[in-house]
């Protein structure tokens, strides 16, 4: 007779949640999603405006995001369909006109296609060229490791890169990859990201993924599928409330009712996790360090025109100067996208605290004027209608040094996921699939069940060591 499945109860359906969930339900063990809100995806989900389904922020991937792309096809996701893959890029309007500049990698074997686009890059100076050359020299020649951590300012002054080339390459990348401005963010965590991007062994690993649908179903929705093909559950507007220790595993009080688990994994926000935590003396100090991070905003402009306009790219980069009203930083054709969603731009800005405080109307008139005039089009000053979303909790803080805590507890059959467990990454999607794998694992090696469960587990149950690949 076979033992039974281990219940494992996932609580939180962000990309973490998700992640953890299909990983358990395909090693055998019997799954439960729990979301406290009526839909899946967490921080990066789709949301309803004026009639359109659209994300609530827009998001670029990148071709190293492989445990990402993995549980895609896992869960049966067309990538070629679902994604629109380029190669990297940061390219301004007009450049020559606006001082912007023109970056564009051939689809050439690494690491020549960077030296291709260095050499053909517009709006950039010999000293820009040579600054930058220096720069990926010397991080490779470090294995691209920083072993005492600062932040990316210092870090850019030790490299000796030029203003022109910090203001129009190193600082939108380090605020679009760490959400973080430079002067605050993590010079380590940077790198990494340079590592496994510009410096990949494999050109791909460097491509710019752009979602053609919102992000909830891109990969959530899918992810719940999935694990209800497994026999797992899915059940949404149910809200964690107290987490206690049972003879039988670990009770949850979910809307007011307890439920026994054999173990749990925490994939909700690191406030709610601390709240879940704390109660329990082995895990107050956890409880404590996951309630003091700091965050970090992103707003998303939303600007519809008429289904006719188009922009030449499916996105820009844009010079940002918050002193002058210019805080749009990348703008996206969602038409260029979504066949759904002709005549419809996206304008991200990051670490947008300062963004926040203007007020969504004046924000979005500010990034339609900033349009305009960098495209050279008087007709985007104008939208037939506007909507900025704004998640004031997009990110943790990406500081120097900055202490992350694993996916283990000190409670057995307790376990963490989420974008601000440690990773060399900073909170990004591909960080927060990472965190749900382990915790999975975690989970299946039987090492962070009770006593009981593991023998069980051992002796013949689904969810052994070998059931997850």
């Amino acid at each position: 007779m076979s033992a039974p499945e281990v219940r494992v109860a996932v609580v939180g359906g962000g990309w973490a949640g998700c992640a953890a969930a299909v990983e358990l339900a395909d090693g055998g063990a019997h799954v439960t999603l729990l979301e406290s809100s009526r839909t899946l995806g967490g921080r990066a989900r789709g949301v309803e405006v004026a009639g359109k389904l659209l994300d609530n922020g827009q998001h670029i991937l990148l071709g190293a995001y492989g445990e990402t792309l993995r549980l895609l096809r896992a869960v049966g996701v067309d990538l070629d369909a679902a994604l629109l893959r380029l190669p990297v890029q940061m390219r301004y309007p007009f450049p020559d006109q606006t001082g912007g500049m023109d970056f564009v990698a051939p689809r050439w074997p690494a690491p020549f296609h960077l030296a291709a686009a260095l050499l053909r890059a517009k709006g950039l100076v010999r000293a820009d060229k040579l600054a930058l050359a220096r720069f990926n020299s010397a991080a490779r020649m470090m294995g691209w490791e920083l072993y005492n951590d600062c932040s990316v300012t210092e870090l850019l002054d030790r490299f000796d890169q030029t203003a022109r080339l910090n203001r129009l390459l190193w600082h939108p990348l380090c605020i679009a990859a760490l959400n973080t401005p430079p002067e605050r963010a993590s010079a380590k965590v940077f790198l990494a990201v340079l590592r496994d991007s510009l410096g990949a062994r494999r050109r791909a690993a460097s491509d710019m993924l752009l979602p053609r649908t919102d992000m909830g179903a891109l990969f959530p929705q899918a992810a719940a599928r999935h694990v209800e093909r497994q026999g797992g559950a899915v059940r949404l507007g149910v809200k964690a409330e107290a987490l206690a220790a049972h003879a039988d595993g670990w009770q949850l009080t979910l809307n007011g009712q307890p439920e026994v688990f054999d173990a749990v994994v925490l994939a909700t926000p690191a406030t709610v996790s601390a709240t879940l935590l704390a109660p329990h003396p082995d895990t107050a100090e956890l409880a404590a360090q996951l309630d003091g991070f700091a965050y970090e905003p992103i707003a998303t402009c939303y600007l519809q025109y008429e289904t006719s306009v188009r922009l030449d790219l499916p996105f820009y980069a844009l010079l940002d100067d918050p002193a002058r009203g210019r805080w749009g930083q990348f703008a996206f054709d969602r038409g260029q996208l979504d066949a759904n969603h002709p005549g419809l731009l996206a304008v991200v800005v990051s670490a947008a605290g300062d963004a926040a405080a203007v007020g969504q109307e004046s924000l979005a008139a500010a990034i339609a004027g900033q349009l305009a005039q960098d495209l050279q089009r008087p007709e985007l000053a104008t939208p037939q209608w506007s909507r900025v979303i704004t998640e004031k909790r997009a990110t943790f803080s990406c500081t120097p040094g900055l202490d992350r805590p694993g996916v283990e507890t000190a409670l057995p059959g307790v376990l963490l996921a989420g974008d601000y467990t440690a990773s060399d990454y900073p909170a990004t999607l591909e960080t927060a699939v990472r965190s749900g794998v382990a915790a999975a694992s975690v989970i299946a090696s039987c090492d962070a069940l009770p006593r009981e469960m593991r023998s069980l587990s051992h002796a013949g149950g689904r969810a052994s060591s070998a059931s997850v690949q």
